[in-house]
């Protein structure tokens, strides 16, 4: 009976704490992998935006004929165009399922020139630090260079 009754007994402080100390091991090596892994995220998201919004821009040209200009810029995609060139055959319920132009992931607008240097147009985001340039999570993200 006294066996039985140490058997049930809950675990001890030195256990805890091994446990404890596994953990604490445990989130100290895998934490700054799974951190790090917050900017890849992000600039794979922008990649995705970026190539959402050429697809828009390409059902745009198909329709319209030319791509929207730098002045109509990106909105063109969401409401008809009410300066420079009007294209005749606007779908009305624009070319982008949301409704709204997409901010970069660091909550940035994208860049859109029309005509662009590397292209018909250029379409990018500034990165993470939200200017022109920079290296690693703070590189520019553009439509002419994804990789």
């Amino acid at each position: 009976m006294h066996n039985t009754l140490r058997n049930r007994r809950g675990f001890t402080l030195i256990e805890i704490m091994v446990v404890i100390a596994i953990l604490a091991l445990l989130a100290a090596l895998v934490g700054p992998r799974i951190i790090g892994r917050s900017d890849d995220a992000k600039v794979a998201d922008a990649k995705v935006q970026i190539k959402n919004l050429e697809t828009a821009l390409k059902l745009y040209k198909l329709d319209s004929g030319t791509y929207p200009s730098t002045e109509q810029g990106l909105m063109a995609l969401v409401a008809a165009p009410t300066v420079g060139t009007i294209p005749k055959n606007y779908r009305s319920e624009g070319y982008l399922e949301s409704k709204q132009v997409p901010k970069d992931p660091w909550g940035n607008d994208f860049v859109y020139l029309s005509p662009g240097e590397h292209g018909d147009y250029d379409l990018y985001s500034f990165g993470a630090d939200g200017v022109k340039g920079g290296e690693g999570k703070n590189a520019d993200i553009e439509s002419w260079n994804l990789q």
